[in-house]
This record gives C-alpha cells, sequence and structure tokens, in this order.
C-alpha cells in the first residue's frame, strides 16, 4: 500500500459496509449467520480466528469465500505432516546473478499476504505450528536474523479438525492463545443441508464480488478501536477472566474443579475489542455490557486449560464460560450505558 492519509469512515459507512459483507458471504454460505459474525468481528478487530468442526462443514469454503468478497491478498497453507517453518515464512535462496556473483536472496512465503488460510492447522507438527507464532503477534517474520514486516491488515484465518480425529497435533496454548475468537462450527439443520445440496450440485455455483478493499477495510479496523467503552465495563472484562481462575476467590465451583489453567490478559483484550465490533455492527456508538458478556464464549473457549476430570465428566470448556458467566454478576443497569 502507498503512503496516503488513512481513510475515514463514519459509523454508518462502517455498518453498511460490514452488511455488504455479510450478503455477498450469504451467497455462498448457507445459515450459520452466528459464525460469519463471529468471522466478521475477529477481521473488523483485526484479529486473528480458529474455526473448529468436523470436515465437510464448509469451514474452508466460508474462508475463501471471504477472500472473495475483501479486496486483500490472500493466501492459503495446506497444513500436512510434512510441512516446514520455510514452506510458511520463506527461505533464504542462494541465486546467481549476471555477472557470476552469488548472493542470498530471501524468498518469502505465503504468510506475506493479508489474508491467510491456515487450513487444517493441527495436522501440522508442532515444530511448524510454531512458526506462526511471530506473526501472529508481532506481525514480522524473521528469518536469517533479519526481522520483516508483514502487510496490513493481516489476518490468520485457521481451521482445524476436533482432536479426537485421526492425525491431529494439539495446538500449543501460546498459539491458542493468539487467536483473538475461536468458533465451533455445528452441524447444519435439515433445511440449511437441503439448501447446500441444492446450491452444490447443480449446474450454476454462486459468484460474490469483492465490496472493500484493504483501504476501507483498514479504515473499518480503526473505527472499531475508537469506540469507546466505560471503565466499569472494562472492569467487568476483566472480572471475566480472573474468574476464570481456578485459585481466584471470584471463580465458581465448576472452575476450581475442572479447569487448571485460566484464560491470559488476551482474553480480557479479546472481550472489549469484539464487543466494540458488534455495537458498531448493531449500529451503537458505544459498548455495552451485553456486548461483552456475549463475546465470552469465542473469547474465552480456546483459553482454558481444563484438567482430566472435566474430559472425564463430559464438561467443555462453553459449559464453563457460561458458568463463569453465571458467577459474575452484570453490571447494575445505571451503569451500562456510555462513559
Amino acid at each position: 500500500m502507498t503512503d496516503t492519509a488513512p481513510l475515514q469512515l463514519s459509523p454508518e459507512a462502517y455498518a453498511g459496509r460490514a452488511a455488504a459483507i455479510e450478503a455477498e458471504i450469504g451467497k455462498v454460505i448457507v445459515g450459520q449467520r452466528s459464525l460469519v459474525r463471529v468471522v466478521l468481528v475477529a477481521v473488523l478487530c483485526e484479529g486473528h480466528t480458529l474455526l473448529e468442526g468436523v470436515p465437510g462443514l464448509g469451514k474452508t469454503e466460508l474462508l475463501k469465500t471471504l477472500a472473495g468478497v475483501v479486496d486483500v491478498d490472500f493466501a492459503r497453507i495446506q497444513f500436512t505432516p510434512d510441512l516446514m517453518p520455510a514452506d510458511i515464512v520463506g527461505t533464504q535462496i542462494l541465486e546467481e546473478d549476471e555477472s557470476g556473483r552469488r548472493r542470498f536472496e530471501f524468498r518469502p512465503g505465503p504468510v506475506f499476504a493479508n489474508l491467510v488460510l491456515a487450513d487444517e492447522i493441527n495436522r501440522a507438527t508442532p515444530k511448524t505450528q510454531s512458526a506462526l507464532l511471530e506473526a501472529m503477534q508481532e506481525r514480522t517474520v524473521t528469518v536469517a536474523g533479519a526481522t520483516r514486516r508483514l502487510p496490513r491488515p493481516f489476518f490468520v484465518m485457521a481451521t482445524q479438525n476436533p482432536l479426537e480425529m485421526e492425525g491431529t497435533y494439539p495446538l500449543p496454548e501460546a498459539q491458542l492463545d493468539r487467536f483473538l475468537l475461536k468458533a465451533l462450527v455445528p452441524f447444519p439443520s435439515a433445511a440449511d443441508l437441503v439448501a447446500v445440496v441444492e446450491r452444490t450440485t447443480g449446474g450454476a455455483r454462486p459468484t460474490v464480488r469483492k465490496v472493500v478493499d484493504a483501504a476501507t477495510l483498514t479504515a473499518m479496523i480503526d473505527l472499531t478501536r475508537q469506540v469507546p467503552v466505560a471503565s466499569h465495563l472494562v472492569a467487568h472484562a476483566v472480572d471475566l477472566v480472573v474468574a476464570t481462575h481456578p485459585d481466584q476467590a471470584s471463580a465458581p465451583e465448576a472452575v476450581r474443579r475442572y479447569v487448571r489453567f485460566g484464560s491470559s490478559p488476551r482474553g480480557a483484550q479479546a472481550l472489549i475489542l469484539a464487543a466494540k465490533a458488534s455495537a458498531l455492527l448493531d449500529g451503537r456508538p458505544n459498548v455495552s455490557s451485553a456486548d461483552i458478556r456475549a463475546s465470552a464464549p469465542a473469547a474465552l473457549r480456546h483459553r482454558l486449560v481444563l484438567g482430566y476430570e472435566a474430559v472425564a465428566d463430559g464438561v467443555a470448556a462453553d459449559d464453563l464460560v457460561t458458568a463463569v458467566l453465571d458467577a459474575v454478576p452484570d453490571p447494575p443497569v445505571g451503569m451500562r450505558g456510555a462513559p
């Protein structure tokens, strides 16, 4: 992108562009509105998203459709057990110029794109998964002692299969924590499945158009961060995160019993950022406690490290997030408005 004055958007234009993105995605993706909204919220926060579900539910199709709607550089990486870190970040290549002199030149990998689809990310080995850690947090890549900045905006949109499936490796907690939001992809209803089959077995396939370019998307991301949040609502987000730690007095009994480690501070950041985007998408200029609490499952479910007792008793992370929401009361009505 060239060095130009940043684009300015009004909240109305923001909501209109976001609605256009959702409408275009809806031409391809049947139903799954809440899932599409989670992905859109993460994009508007310039955050990374992890989609988990069994194969065949349209996880990859959703993210490819998003890339077709947003006019940014797109790269897809199919994670496999033999994938190496250099296949992601790039490597040094020995090249010879016209005069016969040899020198090393850096060949950037697919991570040097705006939107990176990490498909079936948990099928690669932990060594390869770790190649994304610096890119996801610092938005830079270091190869052969040289640090290179990634383009903006930059998102990693990853899909993964449940760990119970063959050929999967658990993602390290440090990498999971770098995903702003994690969405669970449900099996479609019978009516939605009928529509999916009709769309995918006929002669014509739906197409989407690009409705937002990189400059506009960056302006939307900047506007998201400008949404005001009252101090008591920031404190409420922090209270929710603190209650996920089993050694804290505010932790509910279920957390004390089933959680080994609670959410990191990134969980509170995710709650606030997602709430800001949700408020703008709903046409409101400031965040409410409902925005924060509605964002809790996607922001916290992947940040809880569960013990063996949870697996034995069939307790999921979402059950524990619900327990936290029940244990931490909503701020008083008089304190829910704008600062």
